[in-house]
C-alpha cells in the first residue's frame, strides 16, 4: 500500500512517503529498547512535565494539526480543532492521574508485608486508524508513556503527516529520543515487528480482519493485545424520552466525522408511538446539513477518507434499497469532486439486508420502528458488534432494564456515546476486548506484579 497524503476532497495526491526498509525497523526498535531500560526508571513527576508540555504544544498549534487532519482524511475543521483539543485533554489527565492510577495497592495476606505493583512491559506496538488520527494515538500514548512503556506507532498510510506530527509533538515536549517514534510502514510489516521479542505487546483501533491479523500474530508470540474494533451502535429512543433532545442528539451521534466512527450511533430503535415524529424531525435535521469543503468553518460534512470506502458505503445503500428497504433523503454520493456522499436516512430495513446487519461506516441513518423495549433490546442486541450504545428513557425501570440487557462496552442513557479520559473505553463480542483510557486503560499495558515479603 501506497503511504501518500491524497486529499479526499479533491483526489490530489500531495505527498509521498518510503516506507521504512528492514535496516531502518531494526535501528528504530535498537533504539526503543536501549531508550526503554533508562527511561522506565524516570520519575512521575518528569513523565508529567513532559506529558503537560506536550498539552501545550497540542493547544499552541491545534489550527496547523487541525488543518492536517482535515487534508489528509477530510475531517470538517471544527471537529478537527476539537479533536486536537482533546488529544490535549487526555495529556493533562494522565499526567495528573497516572501516579495515582499506579500507586501501589497494599493487601492483607499471611505476609508482613504484601502489595500489588505496576511496572512498565517495554515497547508497545500501536496500529491506529485514519479515522481520529491524532485523538487515537494520544489515548494510547499518554497512559503507555505514563507507565514508563515506550511506543512504536504504525500509523493508517493515508495520514503520514499525522503519524509524524505526532513523534515530533512529543520530540518537542521533551521526551527522550526514541521514547515515541513512527515507524511508516506498510500493513505487511506489522507481524515481523509483533514476532521481535523486543516489541511487548500491542494495541489496535481498525477493522475486524486488520483486529484478527494482529491477534493471531501476536497470540502466537503470547503477547497480549487490546482491540478496538467496528461497530453497529444503537440508539434507542423509547416513548418515555425527550424527543427534542434525543432528534438533536441522533444528529452528532451519527455525522460526527461525516459519519465514520465506531461508536457513530447506526440504528436508530424507535417506539412505534413516537416514530413517525422522531424520523419527521431527523430528515428535517438532515437536509439543513451542509456537505462541502472539510476546510471551510460552517462545513458539517465532508469527503469520506478514501474511494474506497465511498465505493462500500454506496454498495450497502444500494443493496439495502433493493432488498426493500426505503430512502427519506440522499441514498447516493454527492454531485461534488471528491468522496462526498450525501446525508442519508433508510427505513423499513429488512432482516437480510447490509443494513440490518452490517457497520455503515459514512453519513447513513438505518431506522426501525418497534413496539415496545423488548423488541428494543432484542433488536440492538441482533448484532456482532458490542461497542457502545445510546437510549433515551425517563422511565427508571426501562433505565434499569437497560443497563443489566443491552451488550456493550458502553450505555450512555439520554446522552451522546463518546470516548472520555475520565471513563474505560472498550467493546465486546466482535467489537474487540480490553479497554483504554481511564485507570484501566493504563493497566492494560504493565506487569501487574504481586509482592510478598515476610
Amino acid at each position: 500500500m501506497a503511504i501518500a497524503t491524497i486529499n479526499p476532497a479533491t483526489g490530489e495526491k500531495l505527498k509521498t512517503f518510503t516506507a521504512l526498509s528492514d535496516s531502518q525497523i531494526e535501528a528504530k526498535l535498537t533504539l526503543a529498547a536501549e531508550v526503554f531500560d533508562d527511561y522506565r526508571y524516570q520519575s512521575m513527576a518528569q513523565k508529567s512535565q513532559w506529558l503537560n508540555r506536550a498539552a501545550e504544544l497540542l493547544e499552541q498549534d491545534k489550527l496547523q494539526f487541525a488543518k492536517i487532519m482535515t487534508i489528509e482524511m477530510g475531517k470538517p475543521m471544527k471537529g478537527a480543532i476539537a479533536e486536537v483539543e482533546k488529544c490535549a485533554w487526555v495529556c493533562r489527565f494522565y499526567a495528573e492521574k497516572a501516579e495515582e492510577f499506579l500507586a501501589n495497592v497494599a493487601i492483607t495476606s499471611d505476609a508482613t508485608r504484601s502489595f500489588v505493583t505496576y511496572q512498565p512491559l517495554g515497547a508497545i506496538l500501536a496500529v491506529m486508524p485514519w479515522n481520529f488520527p491524532f485523538w487515537q494515538v494520544f489515548r494510547f500514548a499518554a497512559p503507555a508513556l505514563m507507565a514508563g512503556n515506550v511506543g512504536i506507532l504504525k500509523h493508517a498510510s493515508n495520514v503520514p503527516q499525522c503519524a509524524l506530527a505526532i513523534e515530533e509533538i512529543f520530540q518537542k515536549a521533551g521526551f527522550p529520543n526514541g521514547v515515541f517514534q513512527t515507524f511508516l510502514i506498510g500493513a505487511d510489516q506489522v507481524e515481523k515487528i509483533i514476532n521481535d521479542n523486543r516489541v511487548k505487546a500491542a494495541t489496535l483501533t481498525g477493522s475486524e480482519p486488520a483486529g484478527m491479523a494482529l491477534a493471531a500474530a501476536a497470540g502466537k508470540q503470547i503477547k497480549k493485545t487490546v482491540l478496538e474494533l467496528g461497530g453497529s451502535d444503537p440508539f434507542i429512543v423509547l416513548e418515555s424520552a425527550n424527543l427534542e433532545a434525543a432528534v438533536a442528539t441522533a444528529v452528532t451521534a451519527r455525522m460526527l466525522n461525516s459519519g465514520q466512527s465506531c461508536i457513530a450511533a447506526k440504528r436508530f430503535i424507535v417506539a412505534e408511538s413516537i416514530y413517525e415524529r422522531f424520523t419527521t424531525e431527523l430528515v428535517a435535521k438532515y437536509k439543513a446539513l451542509k456537505v462541502g469543503d472539510p476546510l471551510q468553518e460552517d462545513t458539517d460534512i465532508g469527503p469520506l477518507a478514501t474511494p474506497d470506502i465511498l465505493t462500500e458505503l454506496d454498495q450497502q445503500v444500494q443493496e439495502t434499497v433493493r432488498l426493500g428497504a426505503k430512502v427519506l433523503i440522499g441514498g447516493k454520493p454527492a454531485d461534488l469532486l471528491g468522496n462526498f456522499y450525501l446525508p442519508t436516512i433508510l427505513t423499513e430495513i429488512p432482516a437480510d439486508s447490509p443494513g440490518a446487519s452490517e457497520e455503515f461506516f459514512g453519513p447513513v441513518a438505518l431506522l426501525f420502528r418497534v413496539k415496545n423495549i423488548d423488541e428494543a433490546i432484542k433488536l440492538a442486541n441482533h448484532s456482532a458488534f458490542g461497542l457502545g450504545a445510546s437510549a433515551w428513557t425517563n422511565e427508571s425501570q426501562e433505565c434499569d432494564r437497560l443497563v443489566r440487557e443491552i451488550e456493550a462496552g458502553a450505555l450512555f442513557i439520554n446522552g451522546l456515546v463518546k470516548s472520555d479520559p475520565r471513563l474505560p473505553f472498550g467493546g465486546i463480542k466482535r467489537s474487540g476486548y480490553g479497554r483504554e483510557l481511564s485507570s484501566q486503560g493504563i493497566h492494560e499495558f504493565v506487569n501487574i506484579k504481586t509482592v510478598w515479603i515476610k
